[in-house]
């Protein structure tokens, strides 16, 4: 398995990633895609079913696929998995295939990266639910103070939408959050995520550096169980 150093720039969320010296990309692979990790330098995989690309036609294919891939020595986590209040099927089958997907990653002894809008008290609910002995991620959060310190509050990791993160608007946020919680991505979106961190860095007062260490801490607390 691939793991990044303490001086690389962790892009904790990206789809379709190109290889680039100093940056470490968690790449995100979709279930409907069927599509398998491939080894290579500065890259670890994370896989999912996502509430977009779901169906009951294809439900039991896309489970048959994660239950495939969830013990691959390049999946890091599994996931993108969640609720969608505004795209998506049913709320029942939402519901049901989250609820696998959680089980599949207790059974792997490996993290679940989150996909939610708009519907975090389902989200919260599950959490309560389930009880999960892994750690969850959101990824791509832009919402407020509160609601952010609520799911760390349930044990809950964040990572920053990118378009959000690069606003003065969120600063306040970044500031207000315990930073061994957080991560930064671009969500495939090609931007730089050394900008990102470049504009989160001064959000924080602090180096460049000192954040590329607390997001590395960050990695290996979430992704890899280490200290």
């Amino acid at each position: 398995m691939s793991r990044p150093a303490p001086y690389d720039f962790i892009d904790a969320h990206t789809h379709g990633s190109v290889p680039s010296a100093g940056i470490f990309s968690v790449e995100n692979l979709m279930a409907h895609e069927n599509r398998v990790p491939v080894p290579a330098d500065g890259v670890a995989y994370t896989a999912g079913i996502h509430p977009w690309h779901l169906d009951e036609a294809n439900k039991a294919e896309q489970l048959e696929y994660i239950h495939r891939i969830a013990a691959d020595q390049c999946l890091i986590a599994l996931g993108e998995a969640g609720f969608d209040r505004l795209r998506g099927p049913s709320a029942e089958l939402q519901r049901s295939v989250f609820g696998e997907q959680v089980k599949i990653s207790e059974e792997a002894g490996k993290p679940l990266v989150i996909h939610c809008v708009r519907w975090w008290e389902e989200l919260l609910s599950a959490r309560r639910r389930y009880r999960p002995g892994k750690p969850w991620l959101v990824h791509g959060f832009r919402g407020k103070k509160e609601l952010g310190l609520q799911l760390i509050s349930a044990g809950m990791y964040l990572s920053f939408w990118f378009d959000f993160i690069i606003r003065p608007e969120s600063t306040a946020l970044v500031k207000a959050l315990p930073s061994d919680r957080i991560f930064l991505e671009t969500d495939g979106a090609g931007v730089d995520i050394r900008n990102i961190y470049g504009k989160v860095a001064r959000d924080l007062t602090m180096s460049v550096d000192e954040l590329k260490k607390i997001i590395f801490d960050n990695y290996m607390r979430f992704f890899v169980n280490e200290e």
